[in-house]
């Protein structure tokens, strides 16, 4: 069985490798569900490491339905990962309704290619698991990475399971898989796995301030610049 390492660093990716991992998927900020690395870590990992390295290219949290804007950085950030010889991309497009965005969805696989292309986890949210698995095999994805739409992969192995009796897709449970649960997935006949198989460690006593911001961490909404505010304090610091 194949796993997959979730790395949120370049110690992390590093200490995968050590570890015996076959593979690695390379993000930031686990947190919120992942976002696109940086192009210095990106570059950095692909130069050390002998094992492949799949990206996930998402460029904000939140949702998984992104502007024209938004799109073209995905894209970009696509090319990046190419020109440095990752191995693969991560990524997937939703429409505001939750259907995949396959008009998107293929750009973005046709433009990964010849890296290898996983659908990740905004899977979880479709509303018909099954349709979208023969969506994204025409399409041309390899693999999709899924809990089987629950809160863990081994509460949701049962939709997981006939999704890989359903499609050549390779489907890739992920989502609390850990040491207790891995045989699981071995035994239900899946070929890979994907993990992060982390743990904190304490770098620091209690900062003064907190820099985190629990507020701002939604699936549901998005945090930007208001023009207005902006507006008001230039109008009061500009013109006292």
């Amino acid at each position: 069985m194949l796993v997959e390492i979730c790395t949120n660093s370049y110690q992390s990716a590093v200490i995968a490798q050590k570890a015996g991992a076959h593979r690695i998927e390379l993000c930031a900020e686990l947190a919120v569900g992942g976002v696109t690395p940086s192009y210095g870590l990106i570059k950095k990992v692909v130069e050390t490491l002998s094992i492949p390295v799949f990206v996930l290219i998402r460029p904000r949290s939140g949702d998984f339905t992104y502007s024209n804007e938004e799109f073209r950085i995905m894209k970009e950030n696509i090319t990046l990962c190419k020109e440095l010889g990752c191995a693969g991309i991560v990524s997937g497009v939703l429409h505001v309704d939750n259907t995949i965005d396959l008009e998107r969805t293929k750009k973005l696989v046709e433009h990964s290619k010849p890296m290898q292309f996983t659908f990740h986890r905004a899977f979880d949210w479709v509303k018909n698991p099954l349709e979208s698995a023969k969506q994204l095999e025409k399409a041309g994805v390899h693999r999709v990475l899924t809990s089987g739409q629950e809160t863990s992969a081994e509460k949701g192995l049962s939709l997981l399971k006939e999704l890989q009796s359903s499609t050549s897709l390779t489907i890739l449970p992920g989502g609390g898989i850990n040491i207790q649960n891995a045989t699981l997935f071995r035994e239900s006949g899946f070929a890979e796995i994907h993990l992060s198989a982390s743990k904190q460690v304490q770098t620091i006593t209690t900062p003064k301030i907190s820099m985190n911001s629990p507020k701002l961490l939604s699936d549901t909404s998005l945090t930007h610049s208001d023009a207005e505010n902006i507006e008001k304090i230039l109008n009061i610091v500009t013109n006292a």
